[in-house]
């Protein structure tokens, strides 16, 4: 039962602040929500939410389908209706028409990593003598495969988010990331991408700071001294992948996925890799093994004599 009769704009604003506040979720994610909320907005036109069934979602899907997305992108869309009028029920009273609709199956896409050789000449060709703000590229590309961090995480990094400490085999430094729902996680750095970090932090931001008139306590910095931003970090890693030569589609995710595919290939246990990673659940973590199961099929196949 409807207690609350309310227009399709304050149901958005009452489910992205739930998402915000109660499920702490990240700025990227809400906006992801209120994207395919807008999709479903314009399809609804001038019909109320009281008015909306099980019919109406299977009509909006298939004019999803129509407008030629992809299956993987019509299951994320239902997904935010299901959240969207389970929330309304919960809170409103209304009907969840979204029960009996079933998502549909996508194939299981696996993520592209990038060989040990391409990262490490993607890493070198980052920096170029005479240009010393390269030296920020360098350190951010050795971050991106040293820690696994998203692109949001690594542009979020703050200055005291790096910290050592003396164990018995040495100084490890770490590093904290701020993952997807505000969640926490410390990540340990390899030795290249500490040397890179210091080396920026020594040479480039300093003078970096110096351009603007405030203070900031933002690792990476632009040209105007400010938080470098997602699209110049894109940008960075684009550039790179094209001084490499790599034809390849590369993106900042990718050093993630070849961050977590190497460190399996390499014998890291998978409940460590998911807790580098910051995943909820080990099974997000596992479709990295689908990789190296692959890698050790094909072996077989060409070296087993009865394997073919």
């Amino acid at each position: 039962m409807v207690t609350h009769p309310l227009n399709f704009d304050v149901a958005t604003s009452s489910f992205l602040n739930h998402l915000q506040i109660e499920r702490g979720l990240a700025a990227n994610s809400i906006a992801a929500y209120r994207r395919d909320l807008v999709k479903f907005s314009i399809f609804l036109g001038s019909k109320s939410l009281s008015e909306v069934d099980s019919n109406a979602i299977n009509d909006f899907e298939i004019s999803l389908r129509e407008a030629k997305l992809s299956v993987a992108s019509i299951n994320r869309v239902d997904s935010t209706l299901r959240s969207f009028f389970k929330h309304l029920q919960q809170e409103y009273g209304y009907a969840d028409p979204t029960l009996e609709i079933a998502p549909q199956k996508s194939a299981r896409r696996l993520p592209k990593a990038l060989t040990i050789s391409q990262i490490v000449s993607m890493i070198d060709v980052a920096y170029r003598e005479g240009q010393p703000i390269t030296a920020r590229d360098q350190a951010m590309l050795e971050l991106l495969y040293s820690s696994g961090a998203r692109v949001s995480e690594l542009i979020g990094i703050n200055l005291n988010d790096l910290s050592s400490i003396d164990t018995s085999d040495g100084k490890v430094t770490t590093l904290k990331l701020r993952g997807k729902g505000a969640k926490e996680r410390i990540v340990p750095l390899g030795s290249f991408a500490t040397k890179a970090v210091e080396n920026y932090l020594v040479r480039v931001r300093p003078d970096l700071a110096s351009k603007s008139s405030k203070v900031t306590s933002a690792l990476f910095l632009n040209s105007r001294g400010s938080r470098i931003s997602r699209q110049s970090a894109w940008q960075m890693v684009l550039d790179a992948a094209d001084a490499a030569g790599i034809t390849e589609h590369v993106s900042p995710h990718v050093f993630r996925h070849s961050y977590a595919t190497h460190l399996l290939n390499g014998g890291a246990d998978i409940r460590v890799v998911q807790e580098l990673l910051g995943h909820a659940s080990v099974t997000t973590t596992q479709i990295y093994t689908l990789i190296t199961i692959d890698k050790v099929r094909e072996s077989y196949a060409l070296t087993h004599p009865r394997a073919t």
